[in-house]
């Protein structure tokens, strides 16, 4: 049960009723949509007269659409609901190579994708981002749009709008929110990348029924984002999930947050082209998706240095097992698109992890993996309005 405050007073008030209730609906068209009011009271277990107006609301909010009408034996004719596809969202993934800005709708459908180069200095690479984000605001005319969602490959203290913990990004102390919304007037969600990874998940993956998952985004760093018992769980200060970071050796390689031997200095795609270059191999100019191709030639040394990587991933991801029992472990990340060589290294080692009575999790790369970051995105806008999460 949730922990209470007992020095105030508890209860609902309708308002807060009426929101519950609104939410309720908006996700049940989202995920059974075409769905008609009828069916609407019927699945929720709420009066018709109140699915009635909580739809009315949702249409004039521009939120829902009536679709087509369906056939019944008998009576009056049903008309099925929908969300509307004009309300969009656009979505910022920031990397320490590239920023990918994309346009996308209520369903969660990409409309439009850009790249630009991210930069060692953040002032004139958001100088850069915001001329991009204010083309697409004037080339989306007739669409409302809803909101900016940003995927930060670090950690960001909500209310604080400063972006304090990046150590693959090479940013310090910068603020992300006050200038995008200065320059576009849209309300700005920011997230660390796993976390926004871990609502894509349950915002597009049908996943609305399971309620303990942790995702392990794996790239330049390794990163986490959890959900337990249905929430997202973001600590103090948003720093919960830094799992990359606990040393799993002091006297391992340096990492790039200052201490040594982190789990990410191990399971990374940069350390996978460290121990290709360690093994005497020519490494100039490889990168981590040409590591995967030679691998898949039947190169030796990529073999060996990603069947490392991999071993270390699971080790790191026995943390994970044993200290959220999560019901599913989504990885994401280019070494999805050769998963059944690292599923092969990976899966013993979690389940080793299993305690006796224990269930094992199960472990799967994400779907859509090279714009799961970017789905995060805009969750993070829906989940205001939506709450799926909350």
């Amino acid at each position: 049960m949730p922990v209470t405050d007992k020095s105030r007073p508890q209860g609902a008030s309708s308002e807060v009723v009426r929101d519950i209730n609104r939410r309720i609906v908006l996700n049940l068209i989202r995920t059974r949509q075409p769905i008609s009011r009828a069916d609407l009271a019927r699945v929720s277990g709420m009066q018709r007269s109140t699915i009635s107006l909580i739809v009315e609301q949702l249409i004039q909010e521009n939120w829902v659409l009536t679709g087509p009408t369906g056939r019944l034996p008998r009576g009056r004719r049903p008309t099925f609901l929908r969300l509307n596809d004009e309300r969009v969202m656009i979505g910022v993934d920031i990397r320490p190579a590239q920023i990918t800005v994309a346009v996308a709708d209520a369903n969660g459908r990409f409309i439009s994708q850009e790249a630009i180069v991210t930069t060692p200095d953040p002032e004139f690479t958001m100088d850069r981002l915001i001329e991009v984000i204010q083309r697409i605001v004037a080339s989306c005319q007739g669409r409302k749009i809803e909101g900016i969602g940003v995927s930060v490959p670090g950690r960001y203290i909500p209310g604080s709008n400063r972006l304090v913990f990046a150590p693959n990004l090479g940013w310090r102390d910068v603020d992300l929110r006050t200038p995008l919304m200065k320059a576009t007037g849209l309300e700005v969600e920011i997230e660390n990348a796993a976390t926004a990874c871990a609502l894509a998940a349950v915002w597009f993956d049908h996943m609305e029924q399971v309620r303990n998952l942790v995702v392990v985004t794996v790239s330049e760093g390794v990163g986490t984002g959890i959900l337990l018992n249905g929430q997202i769980v973001r600590g103090l200060n948003g720093m919960a999930g830094e799992f990359g970071h606990v040393p799993l050796d002091p006297q391992g390689p340096l990492c790039g947050c200052g201490r040594r031997g982190c789990w990410e200095v191990y399971a990374s795609n940069s350390a996978a082209l460290r121990y290709y270059r360690e093994s005497g191999s020519e490494s100039a100019g490889v990168s981590f998706l040409d590591l995967l191709s030679r691998a898949d030639q039947g190169e030796r040394r990529a073999e060996e240095a990603l069947r490392t990587m991999a071993y270390h991933l699971g080790r790191g991801m026995r943390m994970l097992v044993a200290g959220f029992a999560p019901e599913r472990i989504i990885v994401v990340g280019d070494l999805t698109r050769s998963w059944k060589r690292f599923e092969a290294v990976i899966e013993p080692e979690v389940l080793a992890q299993v305690l006796p009575g224990g269930v094992a999790p199960q472990l799967i790369p994400a779907r859509e993996g090279g714009v799961a970051r970017l789905r995060g995105t805009v969750a993070l806008v829906l989940e205001n309005d939506f709450g799926v999460c909350s």
